[in-house]
């Protein structure tokens, strides 16, 4: 039997990150500000288990609004770092111990980075992340596992790597989508920052905020444009995108498949209540006004 989630469950422990719940919106920073929220074993443990929990209870998987208490499961959720900078990275201590490590040991912290990044890009919610000063390697992995980025102007970001002989492989496949073959591989070789301005021109960040007091201002004016479309179709539509980008069939059979999911989509609760506010001129039941 499969346990239904509840808002009021305890979350994971954590000592590293913060998170806090406002209705359907979960906010996340990352709290070890002292070393720029350098990326070590234990925050990467504390954002995979926090990104699991909110996954776990948000409105996609568990197909309904609101928990058996009434209180409204999760539909986005929006990640800061505290301090100076957003994420600097791998932490320099476990980088260091890495060339002490076995093969083994190596491939395990590899798997438990991309499980990071994974789960934050297949999160069923809409995702925001606020960034400010430098968000290097893993950093810019987070950055492109975002639904929407902000930044401000003094932002620099680096697939920095390769400046250690090493490759940015794990956060690879999720830079790669987010701005394209030739800008990952230009980055990935020349491993410098770019500031906020070419970030934007190349789609790593969405939108340049004035000053670090905006970030509250427009994520939430994000959040809230978010919460006016359907909660089913926002997670279908991140579907949507990894079919579309990993079709390997006919073109014939692709506009089949199409035509299918719309079916299903008008057909589905979410799609029917759409339709029916729409004609009564009423707000939808998942409407947070």
């Amino acid at each position: 039997m499969v346990r239904k989630m509840k808002m009021s469950d305890p979350f994971p422990k954590n000592k590293l990150c913060k998170i806090v719940i406002d209705d359907d919106i979960a906010r996340i920073n990352l709290n070890r500000s002292d070393v720029f929220n350098a990326l070590n074993k234990e925050l990467i443990s504390e954002l995979i288990s926090l990104i699991s929990w909110t996954s776990e209870r948000s409105v996609s998987r568990n197909s309904s609004l609101k928990d058996s208490e009434g209180k409204k499961f999760l539909r986005v959720i929006i990640f800061r770092g505290e301090g100076k900078h957003f994420c600097a990275g791998a932490d320099i201590n476990m980088m260091r111990d890495a060339g002490a490590r076995s093969a083994e040991e190596n491939r395990l912290d590899s798997e438990r980075l991309d499980s990071l990044f994974y789960s934050l890009w297949s999160h069923p919610c809409f995702t925001i992340g606020c960034i400010q000063g430098v968000a290097l390697g893993g950093g810019a992995g987070l950055v492109s596992c975002f639904d929407y980025v902000i930044a401000e102007p003094r932002t620099k970001i680096a697939l920095s790597e390769a400046k250690l002989g090493i490759l940015p492989a794990v956060i690879g496949p999720y830079v790669y989508r987010k701005i394209g073959s030739s800008n990952f591989r230009r980055l990935s070789m020349m491993a410098s920052k770019i500031d906020s301005e070419e970030a934007m021109r190349i789609g790593l960040i969405d939108y340049i905020a004035e000053s670090l007091e905006d970030f509250d201002d427009k994520s939430n004016m994000i959040a809230q444009e978010v919460l006016t479309t359907g909660p089913m179709a926002v997670t279908e539509a991140k579907n949507l995108t990894c079919i579309f980008d990993r079709w390997n069939s006919s073109d014939e059979d692709l506009r089949k498949w199409t035509l299918d999911k719309t079916s299903e989509m008008r057909g589905s609760d979410e799609g029917q209540e759409g339709l029916s506010s729409f004609l009564e001129r009423r707000k939808p039941n998942w409407s947070s006004e």
